[in-house]
């Protein structure tokens, strides 16, 4: 078996932008699969000891299943931002200036807000070394984060 990466298109985001599913398979069969909505680990399927594959992350089988999220809001899989984590009653001070956030976990922002780095499309390409090289415009004012920050994930 080869190397190599393949992808193909999986579907609308919420907003109509076309969400592409990328599969990265090694020489030894081993196979990811990443989507540029969130930046999203959809699959690893690695064999176990006696050779056999399995996936061993958690995931769901469609587009649909990440975008619903049934469950509740979740993470699985994600690329997350522009914050991870908590940011205290949605409100931070950064050089005197006081900004307030869209509050998604009771009085906090939790990993970037409604609308975070797992809800939007990155731009993906190959990159050396048989990767894939995912980046994402956060631009100023988005989700209430000041400047623009250019994030890239390989």
């Amino acid at each position: 078996m080869t190397r190599k990466i393949t992808s193909e298109p999986w579907g609308k985001s919420p907003e109509g932008e076309p969400v592409e599913l990328y599969t990265i398979t090694n020489a030894k069969g081993a196979e990811v699969r990443i989507m540029t909505y969130g930046g999203t680990v959809v699959s690893l399927k690695v064999p176990d000891r006696t050779g056999a594959m399995g996936d061993v992350v958690l995931g769901f089988d469609s587009l649909d299943g990440y975008v619903q999220k049934t469950a509740g809001p979740t993470y699985i899989g994600t690329l997350i931002g522009r914050y991870g984590n908590r940011i205290g009653k949605a409100k931070f001070t950064l050089n005197g200036v006081a900004y307030s956030l869209p509050k998604n976990n009771g009085e906090n922002t939790l990993h970037g807000g409604h609308r975070g780095f797992d809800k939007v499309i990155w731009k993906a390409k190959e990159a050396p070394g048989q990767s894939l090289e995912l980046t994402y415009l956060s631009k100023d004012g988005e989700e209430g984060f000041p400047g623009n920050l250019i994030s890239t994930v390989t």
